[in-house]
């Protein structure tokens, strides 16, 4: 179906849907990234993900520095009339009147299953938060964080190998096969936009360096969840003899209660107590100043005794 859209998208998360889209045979004239910004080790400027695959299917691409009052920008897109402004990973608040633009509205594709996990970091929260299964919602865009009429939604298991990291490009995917099945249906009425049920909703904030400050108090299983949502960034990190440990991998295990930080060695494996008499096994580290190590090497080469605590300096 030839349908005439707008694509606005900032990272890797939506390189699958605007590829998806222009595969499927959309006309889309133009597409929306963030200005490109200095990134990497050397902190060179370099275009989005988007707008690198726009270029490469050489589709224009426009990238304001801000859209609300931007009268050029907003000029542009009421020439350009599209049916639907298509939004994912975009990076910025859609100004009403974009959302009141396209005829079928701005149409999002959100990495959760809404109303939970509203926000920024929808896949991070939902594994910190111990979920079993998240999803993609689309939805039609209105004026609040997430709070529009819930189009269509699909759900993928989340398994206990996963971390922010590797669910997020099953979840991007999944996101460019829903924007496929949604457009074509909504345009053709197909669709009954439901309500979201705000008394539902869950909060999914953008992360902070602090997110990742491990509370030994928690249950190991608290603990694992929250290093596993919470890569690359912030992590999970705690203190070990004053200074910061990185937490890179772990597991929770039975290990007779101890008190929450404690650690002790047994077979060459590190365990620390958490709370509520559980214990997680430490399997691979990162101290400050120091590269990524398997704990058999932080054992060698730190030699910690029973008894000795993590999270004694930092706050934890």
């Amino acid at each position: 179906m030839m349908m005439r859209l707008v694509f606005c998208g900032t990272p890797q998360f939506a390189v699958p849907s605007l590829r998806a889209l222009l595969d499927a045979g959309f006309d889309i004239p133009l597409v929306v990234s963030q200005p490109d910004r200095p990134s990497g080790r050397g902190m060179q400027v370099a275009p989005t993900p988007v707008k690198q695959l726009a270029t490469e299917r050489g589709v224009e691409v426009t990238q304001p520095e801000k859209i609300k009052n931007d009268l050029e920008f907003r000029s542009r897109l009421e020439q350009l009339a599209p049916e639907a402004i298509v939004v994912v990973a975009y990076g910025r608040i859609i100004p009403q009147w974009m959302i009141d633009l396209p005829p079928l509205g701005n149409i999002n594709g959100h990495a959760s299953l809404l109303p939970k996990y509203r926000g920024a970091a929808p896949i991070q929260w939902a594994i910190a938060s111990g979920e079993a299964v998240t999803g993609v919602t689309t939805m039609r865009i209105d004026a609040g964080l997430d709070t529009g009429d819930m189009l269509m939604k699909r759900d993928i298991p989340i398994n206990d190998d996963d971390t922010a990291v590797t669910l997020a490009p099953k979840l991007a995917a999944l996101t460019a096969e829903l924007l496929i099945e949604t457009l074509p249906a909504l345009k053709e009425g197909r669709i009954q936009p439901q309500t979201q049920d705000d008394a539902q909703a869950t909060l999914a904030p953008i992360l902070k360096k602090e997110d990742g400050l491990i509370d030994f108090q928690c249950t190991a299983t608290d603990i694992w969840n929250r290093l596993r949502g919470f890569q690359p960034w912030p992590g999970a990190y705690t203190s070990f003899r004053g200074k910061t440990l990185n937490l890179v991998s772990a597991r929770p295990v039975p290990s007779p209660p101890a008190e929450p930080g404690a650690l002790k060695v047994e077979h060459g494996q590190l365990i620390v107590a958490c709370g509520q008499q559980t214990a997680l096994q430490l399997l691979e580290v990162q101290p400050e100043g120091k590269k990524k190590m398997a704990v058999r090497d932080f054992l060698n080469g730190y030699r910690p005794q029973v008894g000795e605590k993590l999270g004694e300096k930092l706050g934890a």
